[in-house]
């Protein structure tokens, strides 16, 4: 049974379409190094009323009170999923992504949990920054260090999303290839062995390539990929854990996914920021090649056969700034 067959009906349950409402928005920031842009500004997220938070939300609590929260995120772009007042998994990866980006926690200091005092910030200003302006109708930023991408129409974010990028660890494993991927040029889906190295480069690159579906890959099953560097892609998957975990690509939520590849066009932007050195530094590097496993033994049921495990104040963010997969 192929890796798609498996996941199919779970990925026919949740890839649900979401609209995304409402407008955030910042001031062009540079820091030294990096080209200069000339700023400007946008509309700003309205300020809403203040209502107060009388508990902490956390995964499986229900109420009118998570609805609300639901809907403030969906106004600054970080989609929570359905605003049923039920707060599961795609509405703690939006409050990781609101976490990190905008509280500057750590990734591995995210909890997932709404207090109060993070409310109280949610329900002001929070404008989104980005740090470089193409001038493409729109482009991307993908900040590793965070685990957290943008889509930026102009300086205007359409999305704000947690992601899982490369694990960077050697991996060995059995893979299926859909015709027209990398690595199967024949007419039906083939399985073979390889190996490589779970690495998403930093650099500048655009959005070449799309395929609708789910999609198999020497990277892992996809749903809904964008590319932008040789096979990896900007993806839908189940799994999109809060450490980096994948074989290189940029995993999003299913919901996301849904949607992401109408929010972006061929030639657009994409600047993947490490934390060490700006994106223009690096240029357009490939990833590192896979290599077909020498010692691959075909499986029966196409599993795994080896893994080498290697407040009123208006907030402003600054995003790609700081340091900490398809």
């Amino acid at each position: 049974m192929t890796a798609y067959q498996r996941w199919r009906p779970a990925l026919i349950a949740v890839a649900v379409l979401l609209t995304v409402v409402a407008i955030a928005s910042g001031r062009v920031s540079t820091t030294g190094g990096t080209p200069e842009i000339d700023p400007f500004s946008v509309t700003t997220v309205p300020v809403v009323e203040k209502v107060p938070l009388r508990r902490e939300l956390f995964q499986g609590v229900v109420g009118d009170d998570v609805k609300m929260v639901q809907q403030r995120l969906a106004a600054l772009k970080f989609d929570p999923g359905p605003q049923d007042g039920v707060y599961g998994q795609n509405t703690i990866q939006a409050v990781w992504a609101f976490e990190k980006l905008v509280m500057g926690k750590l990734r591995t200091d995210a909890t997932g949990v709404v207090t109060p005092e993070m409310w109280d910030l949610m329900q002001g200003p929070v404008n989104i920054v980005p740090r470089r302006q193409p001038g493409t109708p729109a482009h991307v930023e993908i900040y590793l260090p965070q685990q957290v991408m943008v889509v930026f129409n102009g300086a205007v974010p359409a999305l704000v999303t947690h992601i899982s990028s490369g694990s960077n660890e050697q991996w060995c494993e059995e893979v299926a290839i859909d015709p027209g991927e990398e690595g199967n040029d024949t007419d039906e889906q083939i399985k073979r062995g390889y190996c490589g190295e779970a690495i998403t480069p930093a650099g500048v690159y655009y959005f070449y390539n799309r395929k609708a579906g789910m999609r198999e890959s020497k990277l892992g099953s996809m749903y809904n990929p964008v590319y932008f560097n040789f096979g990896i892609a900007v993806h839908g998957a189940i799994n999109v854990p809060l450490e980096p975990e994948s074989h290189g690509c940029i995993r999003i939520p299913m919901t996301v996914a849904r949607y992401f590849p109408a929010l972006v066009q061929y030639g657009d932007k994409v600047y993947v920021f490490d934390g060490l050195r700006e994106p223009e530094e690096y240029g357009s590097p490939p990833p590192p090649w896979d290599r077909i496993d020498p010692n691959y033994v075909p499986s029966d049921d196409g599993a795994t056969v080896t893994t080498v495990g290697a407040t009123s104040t208006t907030t402003v963010v600054e995003t790609g700034a700081g340091a900490a997969q398809p």
